[in-house]
């Protein structure tokens, strides 16, 4: 076993052994069903914590020759692949696993990254195959060839953060250049099926393109924006999300409430690996994303200055979807022209969420709005920071009760973000209301829409315990009045739901109504 060639099983070992892991080895029925054929080549690109290096480790410690892990493998569903392919493939390559961003780390300059690559991995293939490569050989490409010619075996190819050096290396494009010219020498020569039986690229990032066409045409790729038939390898699906809720003893519906929001048309639901094993072992929902990315990068993209991003950035954390065209994006971090490449690039990233079907994107969960409210807030966009700042003010006139400093507050967002056409249903109420009370995610859980027996409570705001806030219970009416909506809180008994969540403390009920015979908004607040 070396350090490249055929790495030993001990990473993956180590994540079976934990005793919460979830079973993803059908990504090797995937990667076995293609093996040796057109579509050998595989590009699985996923945000941060989505469990990319983990597969890499699987689809390591599964096909390496030197290896014996049957026993590894024997209570996972690949061993019961309905194909019969498990045996066929076990243990039968040569595994050549590189990860970039090590080999970018131990690099004396980052420039040296592509060099250092060929010329390590050419040294250690000159040890394990004595005699196979030419003293002369510099090329990887060639050097497996020529071992492959000796030999008559081929070889397993995985590479792990596969766009790091376009994401650490933004604007070097010659580095990017020698790189892709590199890959391409591998996966994209007439000889690759000679020396290659399949390969399998992780990273966050989609292969890179130059104008409409992929640098490696021949590869299948599978993203967040069209994850195909990986959709259920992508992150944890609901059901694998239940069962972890019920071992463990936690409560899936706030679970749900923070992690879920990622959607696939074939798979629904899919959650952020890392931040629900965190909550599992914390025994705690938080924010675990600060954890893996601090929020300087998403604060980068919201302050660039196309038109619209704005706009658009308040209107997602109110709570609405933004229709997209995701073609134009070359699957990079810097060759940007326009609002829809950022937030494509936010897909890919994970900040943002995206819908195929309507080809919408949109915040996905409590703990990405999180992440974007601390952006907003320490960004160079005035705008934003000023929406922030008003929603400070209406959450302290809410705590105050004071109704009339809170329907002025209501007045400016709706001026400011809706124009009159559009403003002309509950809903356009409700996606202001909810823009306005931006600052209670620093203190509050919020839910919409619970349904009781008696109708649905529009918002509920939860505090955390140990803020000292009480509940807020925010209903709402368009065209009748204030007290009406306080009385409907009372009368259909919404604060109920702050009891579910456990909740004993004070509670608000904060009544909102828009006339549009004035073009007014009123509130009305009680304390129960």
């Amino acid at each position: 076993m070396g350090i490249y060639l055929n790495p030993p099983s001990d990473g993956f070992k180590a994540i079976l052994k934990r005793g919460m892991y979830v079973d993803k080895s059908e990504l090797i029925a995937y990667t076995n069903s293609v093996m040796e054929s057109d579509r050998m080549l595989t590009c699985f690109s996923r945000p941060r914590r989505f469990g990319k290096s983990f597969s890499a480790r699987m689809l390591s410690a599964y096909y390496s020759r030197e290896g014996d892990s049957e026993c590894l493998f024997e209570d996972l569903k690949i061993a019961r692949d309905k194909n019969g392919s498990f045996h066929e493939y076990l243990n039968q390559y040569d595994v050549l696993f590189l990860d970039i961003s090590s080999f970018i780390s131990t690099a004396e300059v980052i420039e040296e990254t592509v060099n250092d690559i060929q010329k390590d991995v050419i040294e250690e293939l000159k040890e394990t195959f004595p005699g196979c490569i030419k003293d002369d050989v510099r090329a990887l490409s060639k050097a497996l060839l020529q071992v492959c010619a000796k030999t008559g075996k081929k070889f397993f190819i995985i590479i792990d953060e596969w766009d790091a050096l376009f994401r650490e290396a933004k604007t070097n494009e010659k580095v990017q250049h020698a790189y892709i010219q590199l890959l391409r020498s591998l996966f994209k020569s007439s000889q690759t099926a000679q020396m290659v039986g399949g390969a399998y690229m992780a990273g966050i990032l989609p292969i890179k393109k130059y104008g409409t066409q992929s640098a490696l045409t021949d590869f299948c790729e599978f993203t967040m924006l069209e994850p195909g038939p990986l959709a259920e390898l992508a992150g944890f699906t609901e059901q694998e999300v239940r069962n972890l809720c019920g071992e463990y003893g936690l409560d899936f519906a706030k679970a749900r409430r923070w992690y879920d929001g990622y959607y696939f048309d074939n798979t629904r639901h899919i959650y952020n690996p890392k931040s629900i094993m965190e909550a599992v072992i914390n025994q705690k929902f938080s924010n675990y994303w600060t954890q893996t990315e601090t929020y300087e990068s998403l604060r980068a993209y919201i302050d660039l200055n196309f038109d619209g991003l704005k706009d658009a950035i308040v209107d997602m954390l109110g709570g609405q979807r933004l229709r997209i065209d995701t073609g134009t994006f070359q699957n990079d971090m810097t060759s940007m022209s326009s609002r829809d490449d950022v937030f494509t690039l936010l897909v890919h990233l994970g900040y943002l969420a995206y819908d195929s079907g309507r080809k919408e994107v949109y915040i996905p969960n409590e703990e990405v709005r999180e992440e974007f409210i601390r952006a907003v807030k320490n960004g160079r966009r005035q705008e934003l920071v000023k929406a922030v700042r008003r929603s400070d003010r209406l959450l302290d006139a809410t705590l105050q009760m004071d109704a009339d400093v809170v329907a002025e507050i209501l007045e400016e967002v709706h001026g400011l973000n809706t124009s009159p056409q559009n403003y002309n249903n509950e809903q356009a109420l409700r996606s202001v209301v909810v823009m306005a009370y931006l600052s209670c995610i620093d203190h509050y859980l919020k839910f919409e829409e619970l349904a009781s027996g008696k109708g649905y409570s529009d918002l509920l705001f939860v505090p955390d315990k140990t803020s000292g806030k009480p509940a807020l219970i925010v209903e709402l009416k368009w065209d009748k009045s204030a007290k009406s909506a306080v009385e409907q809180i009372k009368q259909r008994d919404y604060t109920q739901f702050a009891r579910q969540f456990g909740y004993e403390g004070e509670i608000l009920l904060i009544g909102i109504n828009y006339s549009t015979k004035t073009k007014k908004h009123s509130c009305k607040i009680e304390k129960m």
